[in-house]
């Protein structure tokens, strides 16, 4: 399996997104997806399945509650020149990364850097990843939601201070590993600019730009 275009990757990417973070279903728009998030100053998230201006110019410009989130394929400079009043670029620039079929697995196990433990569970359709060194404390993390043929990678993060000893990689292969193995064979993320860096060593690559706009 892989993507055939952008729209079809965000669709994919809607689902185990909403699956990883214990959101509501994704209502399918005529311009996308709506979903019910439920958290202070995140109460829906509308997401774009492309960038259109005069999509996001009718979204902004209605009256609308504080907490509202929209993101869609496009530059933040693009998308800031398009909102409505109240409304303002949420983060810097994003990227919708995907794994083809040959990255989707690897077929040597992960190896644990001396000094640390790596844990993994499931629970509720998302597989989790916990590395700790060996006293405890947190060293890096990551999930995974299975929905089908796809994957969606969520959270990945790596502390500070135990950066650059490939934890980040373990994390990445690990999850990798585990949606394989429930016949998942394309995924699909959203990274931040320092996230991309990590996850092209692993064999993703950018489909489009992503950008996130929330009224205040």
């Amino acid at each position: 399996m892989s993507f055939t275009n952008t729209a079809e990757a965000i669709r994919a990417w809607v689902h185990g997104w909403t699956v990883s973070r214990g959101a509501a279903d994704p209502t399918p728009t005529s311009w996308g997806f709506s979903v019910d998030v439920g958290l202070p100053g995140h109460v829906v998230r509308h997401v774009l399945s492309a960038a259109d201006e005069a999509t996001v110019r009718k979204i902004t410009e209605n009256p609308t509650a504080p907490g509202v989130w929209l993101k869609t394929p496009a530059s933040p400079e693009m998308l800031e020149q398009w909102l409505g009043p109240g409304w303002s670029l949420a983060g810097g620039p994003g990227f919708l990364m995907s794994a083809p079929p040959h990255a989707a697995h690897t077929e040597a196990a992960p190896t644990t850097a001396d000094g640390y433990r790596l844990d993994t569970w499931t629970r509720a359709g998302v597989a989790r990843t916990l590395v700790r060194t060996t006293d405890g404390a947190f060293a890096a993390r990551g999930q995974v939601a299975i929905t089908g043929r796809a994957f969606v990678v969520d959270q990945v993060e790596t502390d500070p201070a135990h950066q650059r000893r490939g934890l980040g990689r373990l994390v990445m292969h690990t999850l990798a590993n585990i949606a394989a193995g429930q016949g998942a064979t394309a995924g699909v993320l959203v990274a931040t600019p320092e996230g991309r860096a990590l996850y092209e060593t692993v064999g993703w690559h950018v489909l489009a730009p992503l950008a996130s706009a929330m009224r205040s």
